[in-house]
C-alpha cells in the first residue's frame, strides 16, 4: 500500500526580492508566505526548516507511540521538538543536524527499556530514514 500526500509552491521572482507561498493538500497550510527574509532574516511566514522540524517531530513522536504500544505500553504524552540546523557549506546550504528533544510521560518503564525503545523510534521514523544528516536525540522520561 502506498499513500500519497502532496505539499505544493509557487514562487516568484528572485531569491532575494522574490517570494512564494506554500499550501498542503489538506489544507493545514494555505497560501502560508515563504522567502528569502523569511528564511534567513526571521520575517513573518514558514521556511523548509521549520516545515522539516514539524515533519519530523511529528513522525518520530508518532513513531514512538506505535513502538512503545507494540511493547505494551501507552505513553500519556510526547512532546518532541526538533531542531533543524541549516549551515552554509562550500557555496551553498545545507541541512548538516536535526537535534530531536522529547519528552515524554509514561508511568510504569524502565529507564533502560525506554531508551532502547526510544532509540528505535528515532531509527525507524519514515523522516529520519529520508534525512541526509546527523540526527541527535535527547530526551526526558517521567514515569
Amino acid at each position: 500500500m502506498t499513500i500519497h500526500k502532496k505539499g505544493q509552491a509557487h514562487w516568484e521572482g528572485d531569491i532575494k526580492r522574490g517570494k512564494g507561498h506554500i499550501s498542503t493538500e489538506s489544507g493545514a497550510l494555505n497560501q502560508q508566505p515563504y522567502g528569502f527574509n523569511t528564511r534567513f532574516e526571521g520575517k513573518p511566514g514558514t521556511n523548509p526548516e521549520e516545515l522539516i522540524g514539524a515533519a519530523h517531530s511529528a513522525c518520530f513522536s508518532m513513531a514512538l507511540s506505535l513502538i512503545l504500544g507494540e511493547a505494551g505500553y501507552t505513553p500519556e504524552s510526547i512532546d518532541t521538538v526538533a531542531d533543524v540546523s541549516l549551515d552554509k557549506v562550500g557555496e551553498g546550504y545545507k541541512i548538516t543536524k536535526v537535534a530531536l528533544q522529547s519528552e515524554v510521560k509514561l508511568p510504569g518503564i524502565e529507564e533502560g527499556e525506554f531508551e532502547s525503545l526510544i532509540n528505535k523510534a528515532k531509527a525507524g521514523c519514515p523522516v529520519s530514514q529520508l534525512i541526509n544528516a546527523d540526527i541527535t536525540l535527547d530526551y526526558k522520561l517521567h514515569n
